[in-house]
C-alpha cells in the first residue's frame, strides 16, 4: 500500500493540472477506479494529516497538490509575483452569475446585473473562465455561456456544488462591509 501511495504522490507532484482517477488508471492499468479512488482517498487523509504548509485537494474532478491559503503570501513574496491577473469587480459579478445561473445568455446576465457585459464576457472566454455551451432554442437563437474546468481550478473547487450558497455569499458581504 505505501509503494502505491508513493507513486500516486509522485504522479501528483509532476503534475500541472489537477489529475482525475481514470488517468491515474492509464498509468495504473492493473487497479480498478475503485481501488484508485480508496488509495486516494487514504493518501490524501493521511497526506494532510502530517502537512502543515501542503494538501492534497480534490479540485477539477481531480486530484492536485496545493499550498494552504495561510502561506500564499510568502509563496508571492518568494517569487515576486502579483495575484495572477485580478479579475475586475465587473467580471466578478458576471462570472458569478454565469456560475450560479448556467446555462445563461447575455441578455439574462445583462437583466440580472442591470448593465450590458459584452466585453466582460470577452475577457471570461479570453481567460477560459467560462465558455459557449451552443444557443438557446428561442427567438434570435442567443448564445448560453458556462464555467469550465479551468473556473474550477482557478478557484480551488472540485465541482459547481462547493460554491456558496447565497445566504453564504450574503453574510460574507456583511462581514467585509462591518471590517
Amino acid at each position: 500500500m505505501l509503494e502505491i501511495h508513493n507513486k500516486l504522490l509522485a504522479v501528483l507532484f509532476a503534475s500541472r493540472d489537477p489529475v482525475g482517477v481514470p488517468q491515474l488508471q492509464e498509468v495504473f492499468p492493473d487497479l480498478s477506479i475503485q481501488e484508485l479512488r480508496e488509495d486516494m482517498q487514504v493518501l490524501q487523509e493521511e497526506f494532510n494529516a502530517l502537512q502543515q504548509a501542503l494538501a492534497i485537494r480534490a479540485v477539477a474532478g481531480g486530484y492536485r497538490i496545493t499550498t494552504l491559503p495561510e502561506h500564499h503570501e510568502v509563496i508571492r513574496e518568494f517569487l515576486k509575483t502579483r495575484p495572477s491577473s485580478k479579475l475586475s469587480l465587473a467580471a466578478l459579478e458576471t462570472l458569478s452569475v454565469i456560475a450560479y445561473k448556467q446555462p445563461i445568455t447575455m441578455p439574462e446576465v445583462a437583466e440580472i446585473r442591470g448593465v450590458k457585459g459584452t466585453s466582460t464576457v470577452h475577457t471570461l472566454l479570453q481567460k477560459k473562465l467560462i465558455e459557449t455551451r451552443g444557443r438557446r432554442k428561442t427567438v434570435g437563437r442567443p448564445m448560453q455561456y458556462g464555467t469550465t474546468r479551468e473556473f474550477l481550478v482557478h478557484f480551488g473547487l472540485n465541482d459547481l456544488s462547493e460554491l456558496p450558497t447565497l445566504k453564504e455569499l450574503e453574510e460574507l458581504l456583511e462581514q467585509a462591509e462591518g471590517s
